[in-house]
């Protein structure tokens, strides 16, 4: 795997970085974390005070003696006194708690949605093989589950070991002063339990990046089996799906126990190396009062600050061990945020306008990252305005050629021009506004018609996307829903017939009013009615613009000036020769052929 690369320290500096902008944030919930020192310091002292003052007679810490004036009423009053300051860090405890979480909660929250942000930008800048590669839940996964983690490593990691630390420091400070040999005994504990909590972090590191790997696994076989739940249902393959799924879960489920195993060894350890810590520390104590070192007051005192000191180095150990979660899961955030955009732009990248229109593709090859050869060697060149209609059988690489076109990739070799510039030249964002593209199987999103028509210029007005829409030919459907162009059309539009959600894209398409016109298949997913008013839209559709359309069914052709065949990724031979029947220089093929509405004719150039 590709987050292996990344080390703990590689994972955590990155994510500081990630959190550096709501720094302001993470400095109050320090402060606030760190008024918990005070306050644990005074914890066990209105103990002391109602044993040592109220019931015995040592005098009040000097601090409090003030408020006792009256020595005949000092039990009562250092009782109120214990009373009084035991309410008093309660309340200001609760206080605290209350204000750490609203601000743990806010800064979480705005941490994660900064980082899934920018995973989710990055994940749709990646190139389509990626996703081929990985498939689309991978990504999800890391989005929604993995980038959590810079708010497990600042806000329930960095912050709590710091205010522990602090907590730690002042406690070790106190104790020392009542008993130093005490405070060297619970001190004593501290390097045990850091080598301890040192091994198990090693121990448990690779088991929660496999335990995050097949977690993800298992996710995307549900988002992969809904997706095609018809397909499941059809062939009667619930139960198969199923046992795939608990099969993969039983696996997590192993790895997990796994884990509980390495995490309950170590608090066990941990436990029994406290237990006789505070055991000793006890011993010692009682022994220290009978020999008149210590009060029964200061030695009530000491043990709760002793447990004060274990539990810091307690909160230090389980933040660093957890910490290894959210090292896994940034391993694979960050796996994802360094794999390489589709395509970046150049440094000299130029702009561009609207383009005329002209493409050529000069000694194209293209190979996928398997090895696997698309095209090869595809030459030819179409004026502006030219309709091109591309056939040939399933798998011959008409959709890789516009694909190439779009640069959803790059060739391996040669070049695409637009305008007599090659496609890598320009900006992507801009070469990308010269396209419109109407696909096989029609795209839309879970928003209102007219946000779907709008997609591709969410800035149009009403006006302009009914317009759209009765080129289209839709709008009086649309006009006859309840709510119209405000109509919501559910999960990828399945409320809306094929037919219907083919001519919102076509719509759409119109709306774009791009120079480059790309038609993928646009009538296959329909019956012989509506591709007749299909078609007759796409004709208005293609006027004035570069198109090329991909289809099997001829009859989706006929607006085409000029149509090339792709076999095997090539250019394919021409099958006979017949007279030209077209308009003259749309079309120039390298060593190939064009078909026009006359038929076949071989050809190298057609001059104007």
């Amino acid at each position: 795997m590709l987050s292996c690369r990344y080390s703990d320290v590689d994972v955590f500096r990155r994510l500081l970085s990630q959190a550096a902008p709501h720094r302001l944030h993470l400095l109050g919930l320090l402060l606030i974390g760190l008024l918990w020192s005070p306050m644990a310091l005074l914890a066990p002292l209105p103990l002391k005070i109602a044993v040592d003052s109220a019931v015995g007679a040592e005098p009040l810490p000097s601090f409090l003696g003030a408020l006792v004036s009256n020595s005949s009423e000092r039990p009562l009053a250092a009782l109120a006194v214990a009373f009084g300051l035991a309410v008093a860090l309660a309340v200001v405890g609760q206080v605290r708690s209350f204000a750490e979480l609203l601000l743990r909660t806010y800064t979480g929250e705005q941490l994660t949605l900064a980082f899934r942000a920018r995973l989710f930008r990055h994940a749709q800048r990646l190139s389509l093989a990626y996703h081929d590669r990985n498939g689309s839940f991978d990504a999800t996964h890391r989005i929604l589950s993995d980038a959590p983690c810079v708010q497990w490593v600042t806000i329930y990691g960095i912050i709590p070991v710091l205010a522990a630390s602090v907590t730690l420091i002042g406690m070790i400070y106190v104790t020392a002063v009542i008993d130093w040999q005490l405070a060297a005994v619970a001190l004593a504990v501290s390097p045990i339990i850091f080598l301890l909590s040192r091994i198990h972090s090693r121990c448990v590191r690779p088991c929660w990046d496999q335990s995050r790997r097949l977690e993800g696994a298992t996710l995307s076989i549900v988002q992969e089996v809904l997706s095609v739940l018809r397909v499941v249902k059809a062939f009667g393959r619930e139960g198969h799906e199923t046992e795939r799924f608990a099969r993969r879960s039983r696996r997590v489920i192993a790895t997990n126990l796994w884990i509980a195993a390495i995490n309950g060894w170590f608090d066990l350890l941990k436990g029994l190396v406290i237990a006789l810590a505070a055991a000793t520390v006890l011993a010692i104590g009682v022994l220290h009062v009978r020999a008149g070192i210590l009060s029964l007051g200061e030695l009530l005192l000491v043990i709760g600050y002793v447990w004060q000191i274990l539990g810091p180095v307690h909160t230090i150990t389980n933040s660093l061990s957890s910490l290894q979660v959210a090292f896994a899961a940034g391993r694979r955030a960050f796996g994802l945020l360094d794999q390489s955009a589709d395509a970046d732009d150049r440094p000299d990248a130029r702009p561009l306008g609207r383009a005329a229109g002209a493409v050529e593709f000069r000694e194209v090859y293209f190979r996928y990252d398997e090895g696997r050869s698309a095209l090869h060697d595809v030459s030819f060149r179409v004026t502006p305005g030219t309709r091109v209609g591309i056939v040939g059988p399933t798998g011959s690489g008409k959709t890789t050629l516009v694909n190439l076109l779009i640069r959803f990739y790059d060739p391996t070799h040669g070049a695409i021009l637009l305008d007599g510039v090659d496609l890598r030249a320009y900006r992507l964002a801009d070469l990308r506004n010269q396209f419109a593209i109407v696909l096989q199987e029609p795209v839309l999103f879970s928003a209102s018609i007219a946000d779907n028509i709008a997609y591709g210029r969410p800035d149009a007005t009403h006006r302009e996307i009914a317009e759209a829409a009765q080129a289209a030919q839709v709008h009086e459907f649309i006009a006859g829903l309840p709510e119209g162009y405000d109509t919501q059309v559910g999960e990828r539009g399945m409320i809306l017939s094929g037919g219907e959600r083919q001519r919102i894209s076509l719509a759409r398409a119109f709306l774009r009013n791009a120079p480059i016109l790309i038609l993928d298949e646009p009538t296959s997913s329909v019956d012989a009615r509506t591709e007749g008013a299909i078609v007759e839209v796409l004709g208005r559709l293609m006027e004035g613009r570069t198109t090329f359309i991909i289809a099997h069914r001829l009859s989706t052709l006929i607006h085409c000036d000029v149509r090339i065949r792709i076999d095997h990724g090539r250019l394919g031979p021409a099958e006979r020769e017949a007279p030209i029947n077209t308009r003259p220089g749309v079309l120039t093929l390298k060593g190939g052929f064009f078909e026009a509405f006359g038929g076949w004719s071989r050809a190298r150039t057609v001059d104007r």
